[in-house]
């Protein structure tokens, strides 16, 4: 059995060389290959632009979005071992970040003699019927937990439905939950993809003084954040009269596909003003296809990729709604612990625990890179 520490290990060593921590704030990994740099307060540091003109970066927005400063509540585990089975949409860099919050709280978790092992799975592709498969497998086994990320609502939610009628304790995690009455235990992660399509949408509209032809890339098919993204981007465009989508496509959470559907956006509308990116990938996709032509078009966009962070910093993309994945992953182990031990939503966990988005801007992107990937711009 594997657990994330293997997964992990390649997303872990592009920490290597970001700042050495101050001892009241800071603390190392387990695995000793990465130093996390919290940002307690916020901060404001001037340097000179390329202008000459001295350029004013903000900490606040930085210190917001990413918060690895976590410890394991009060509540103390009825067993001394747990084992559990996560399985999300597809293998990428975002739920590698989810799992070093799942790692942090395995290690404190161990620390009080607890150990807790897990399984953390996805397939190379999203697929709703990969996802059932590994569901089904799961429920044949004897795991404390089953957690998902569902991967289509209305492909999952029954079998959630049918799992728990059975008698398996299933909970959802990450960045989308089952659909609306399903009986999973509980949900960890994301609750306002609706919103952070709006706000993204609406600082494109802004950028763009409220007028203009836009395109979306929404994800994969029938994920629940994708779709949602996108309808709250959808319905923010509808509010302004001279503002149109010309385009809506759907990259399946692939860089490569997004950038060739860029790229077909942009010979149809050569005259495109805005992307709004509904994932994680699509920024990246976007952004390739915008710096190999002439396009003036604006990007904004979700997420932490480290490419996606480096055009915010060079101005090709506009912002990013930035998830706090390690916190999910965090929260994500120890409320599953609660929930193998009988626990129902109540005093000692919500029903959904709520994480937070953070919209980034330029000034941002380079301060995010540094506590990241130790990358300074």
């Amino acid at each position: 059995m594997r657990n994330t520490m293997k997964k992990a290990r390649l997303f872990i060593t592009i920490l290597t060389g970001v700042l050495l921590f101050t001892a009241c704030a800071a603390f190392c990994r387990a695995e000793g290959s990465g130093v996390f740099l919290p940002l307690t307060e916020a901060q404001n540091t001037v340097e000179a632009g390329s202008n000459g003109e001295n350029v004013i970066k903000s900490t606040e927005s930085v210190a917001s979005a990413v918060d690895f400063d976590h410890v394991l509540d009060s509540y103390v585990p009825k067993k001394d071992h747990y084992n559990f089975y996560f399985t999300y949409k597809t293998v990428h860099a975002w739920w590698d970040a989810v799992a070093l919050g799942m790692e942090e709280a395995q290690r404190q978790f161990l620390e009080k003699g607890i150990t807790v092992t897990y399984e953390y799975m996805a397939p190379q592709g999203a697929s709703a019927e990969d996802q059932t498969r590994r569901l089904l497998a799961a429920e044949e086994r004897d795991y404390d937990v089953i957690g998902v990320d569902v991967a289509d609502e209305e492909i999952i939610s029954p079998i959630l439905d049918k799992m728990v009628d059975a008698g398996t304790k299933v909970m959802t995690f990450s960045s989308s939950d089952a659909a609306e009455g399903c009986k999973r235990i509980a949900y960890v992660g994301n609750t306002h993809n609706y919103q952070d399509g709006a706000d993204l949408t609406e600082a494109l509209c802004e950028r763009l003084g409220y007028r203009g032809k836009v395109a979306i890339l929404v994800g994969s098919v029938g994920a629940p954040c994708h779709e949602d993204r996108a309808k709250g981007a959808k319905d923010t465009i509808a509010k302004y009269k001279d503002m149109e989508i010309v385009a809506m496509e759907y990259d399946m959470d692939s860089v490569d596909l997004a950038y060739e559907l860029t790229q077909k956006i942009l010979k149809d509308c050569p005259d495109l003003d805005g992307i709004i990116c509904c994932n994680m990938s699509n920024p990246v996709g976007a952004a390739r296809a915008i710096t190999e032509t002439d396009s003036h078009a604006v990007i904004v966009g979700m997420d932490h990729d480290q490419e996606a962070l480096r055009y915010l910093n060079d101005g090709v993309i506009y912002c990013l709604g930035v998830q706090d994945c390690y916190s999910i992953g965090f929260d994500t182990l120890q409320i599953a612990v609660k929930i193998a031990d009988g626990n129902l939503p109540g005093e000692l966990f919500p029903e959904k625990t709520d994480e937070i988005t953070t919209v980034i801007y330029q000034n941002d992107a380079a301060l995010m890179l540094e506590l990241l990937y130790g990358d300074v711009a």
